[in-house]
C-alpha cells in the first residue's frame, strides 16, 4: 500500500531529525502547518511541495507518492 503524502512528510522529516517547528521555519509555514499536513487534514501548496523536495532533495512525485519512497 501506498503511503500517503502525509506519512511520507512526517518519515523524511524523522529521518532528517527535524521538529515540526524546524521544518516549518525552513518552509516559511507555521508548526500548526506542518502539523496538519502531516494528518492530511489539508494539502501542502505547489509552493510548499516544492520547497519540501529542495530541503530532502528528492522530487514532488516523491513526495505525493507517485514514486515509491
Amino acid at each position: 500500500m501506498k503511503k500517503g503524502y502525509g506519512n511520507i512528510i512526517k518519515a523524511l522529516r524523522a529521518e532528517n531529525k527535524l521538529s515540526q517547528a524546524k521544518l516549518a521555519s525552513m518552509v516559511g509555514v507555521t508548526q500548526q502547518c506542518v502539523s496538519e499536513w502531516e494528518k492530511e487534514s489539508i494539502e501542502p501548496t505547489l509552493s510548499n511541495l516544492w520547497a519540501l523536495a529542495d530541503i530532502f532533495s528528492i522530487s514532488i512525485d516523491v513526495l505525493v507518492g507517485r514514486k515509491e519512497y
